[in-house]
């Protein structure tokens, strides 16, 4: 990293989310970039995966477990990597869970329990990680989604989610920019990962008798079935996000397919918002 003291490698770099899809393949391409790699998930259960590619590509990570949504676990691994490693150069949030469905028929918990990993997960690695960025001028990067930037019928708590993540990230970023410390956030769109199969909602389970989102909800799982058919590779949007830890210092706002630029790209032209609207109705007629 240009930003990090000039001589010092490798680079230590704290990755959340890594047992499958973007942050497994970030890690495996930060590793083989020659980063050291603390790879983090929540249940250790799930290293298999990553054990795997690890071998496969003949690098080495430092596996941890991590639970964005527990403080304590938060503090423990930062202090971990500080106390083995002596620095902290880089964080990758990218811990996160999908969810699928509309207020009427959820409930405010089920709305609370979204936010508290998409986005309080974020803010709290985000705010444990800080002062050791500081020390080495490194960078904070944060996964979100185009799903943070354009609101997505039956995806209401997962962008609201991903909409505070980047109000978050967009607000933070001149702030600590001033003591050295770089901020990106990531903008994947449909990536063939298991994070679509986890959003917590059987397709084929039977409609509410008199539900007057059935039908939408039927139209937009087919054209969400078919936009993941043709989805990005996970290994793809993962090389996207480790080349970030290497090289200038990298824009706040990054998209890792022509897809995804062009879909952003209609939010960031549509000042009243009725190109938005236009777009994402036309998913559940």
């Amino acid at each position: 990293m240009t930003n990090s003291p000039a001589g010092h490698t490798p680079n230590v770099v704290l990755i959340t989310g890594t047992s499958s899809g973007i942050g497994l393949h970030a890690a495996i391409a930060a590793a083989q970039a020659g980063h050291t790699v603390v790879a983090t998930m929540r249940n250790l259960e799930g290293t298999r995966a990553l054990l795997d590619a690890a071998d496969a590509a003949g690098v080495t990570l430092d596996i941890r477990r991590l639970d964005v949504t527990e403080a304590q676990s938060v503090t423990e691994v930062v202090a971990g990597i500080v106390g083995r490693y002596g620095r902290l150069d880089a964080v990758v949030n990218n811990a996160g869970s999908g969810h699928l469905g509309t207020i009427e028929n959820e409930t405010i918990d089920q709305v609370r329990a979204v936010m508290e990993v998409n986005f309080f997960g974020v803010v709290g690695v985000t705010r444990a990680a800080l002062p050791h960025l500081r020390t080495s001028h490194g960078r904070l990067i944060t996964v979100t989604s185009v799903g943070g930037v354009i609101g997505q019928p039956f995806n209401e708590a997962y962008c609201a989610a991903k909409f505070a993540v980047e109000g978050f990230m967009e607000s933070l970023a001149p702030v600590v920019r001033s003591a050295g410390v770089s901020v990106t956030v990531v903008e994947p769109g449909a990536v063939a990962t298991s994070f679509v199969a986890n959003v917590g909602f059987d397709p084929t389970a039977p409609a509410a008798v008199g539900d007057p989102y059935a039908a939408g909800l039927a139209a937009y799982l087919a054209r969400a079935g078919s936009s993941f058919a043709s989805a990005q590779t996970a290994e793809s949007a993962g090389s996207v996000v480790a080349a970030l830890l290497d090289g200038d210092v990298p824009p706040f706002r990054v998209q890792t397919s022509d897809a995804a630029r062009q879909f952003v790209g209609v939010k960031l032209a549509d000042l009243d918002g009725s190109a938005v609207q236009r777009l994402t109705s036309g998913w559940i007629a």
